[in-house]
């Protein structure tokens, strides 16, 4: 079962070429001009300056962990102080549509499948996403990553959009995972449950029939695969340390020091804001 599921997670990365993306008030690492303006200002003005300093850096490319995290770490000793985005897990801000806009690395790591494969295969998982990453563009193209979150359906549906073939090939790659429980004020469980490619160009081309074929086939049931590895991979934790209405950042709880940065894109059912 194991070499069959690995071969299925090699052939489906080479199909779909994955590839990367692109603190206190006097450590946003900021210019010392910047940081002595914050020093005189508002805490939630210093909040507000914080925010849009992390989000100013992460759509920079290249930028290292070291320079994100220190961005995060001043966004959330502020956001502590005033009171925003605080208790992810309970707020109900989760709710809604999330673009990414930093990964640590590359893009897919953002799925909550690729958490629970590492849980499943941690001597081999990076060796292999090591083959899939190291196709070169135009070959391969990858973004944008999305994911949909319902507290009140309980799920959440990542979806990362592939290119292949300077883009004649394009599909997104969509894991679908059950919210199973909360951690704490931070964190929620996650159950992963199918993986499947979407709205498939290729298909597309072929008229009714691709349509057909695309809703008509069924998701490969990753979690189910997963655990019959290891029992317990397919549940992954997920710890979002700031949340608010605009920006929320998250953590896979087996990888606490690398963080994802998402935006917001729309809120969720019943939010008005």
């Amino acid at each position: 079962m194991k070499q069959a599921f690995l071969l299925f997670l090699v052939q489906a990365c080479a199909c779909c070429a994955f590839q990367p993306i692109s603190s206190s008030r006097v450590r946003l690492g900021l210019s010392s001009t910047t940081s002595t303006a914050l020093s005189d200002s508002s805490p939630m003005e210093q909040f507000n300056e914080a925010k849009q300093s992390l989000i100013e850096v992460c759509k920079g490319s290249n930028q290292s962990l070291d320079t994100i995290r220190s961005r995060v770490d001043a966004l959330e000793e502020i956001a502590e102080l005033v009171g925003m985005g605080q208790a992810s897990a309970s707020s109900g801000l989760l709710n809604g549509e999330w673009e990414l806009l930093y990964s640590p690395e590359d893009i897919t790591r953002s799925s909550p499948f690729f958490w629970a494969f590492r849980r499943a295969f941690p001597e081999q998982s990076d060796q292999i996403f090591s083959i899939t990453d190291a196709i070169p563009a135009p070959i391969k193209e990858v973004g944008p990553a999305i994911q949909t979150i319902d507290l009140g359906a309980k799920t959440l549906v990542s979806r990362v959009k592939v290119a292949t073939l300077g883009g004649l090939a394009t599909s997104m790659m969509t894991t679908r995972c059950t919210i199973v429980g909360e951690r704490g004020l931070e964190s929620i469980l996650l159950k992963v449950d199918t993986t499947k490619p979407e709205d498939s160009t290729v298909l597309q081309k072929l008229g009714p029939l691709g349509a057909a074929i695309n809703e008509n086939a069924q998701p490969f049931p990753s979690g189910e695969a997963l655990e019959k590895v290891a029992e317990g991979s397919s549940t992954v934790c997920m710890r979002t340390s700031f949340c608010d209405e605009g920006l929320r950042i998250s953590r896979n709880e087996d990888k606490r020091n690398e963080v994802y940065v998402w935006k917001r894109k729309s809120f969720g059912k019943g939010m008005d804001f």
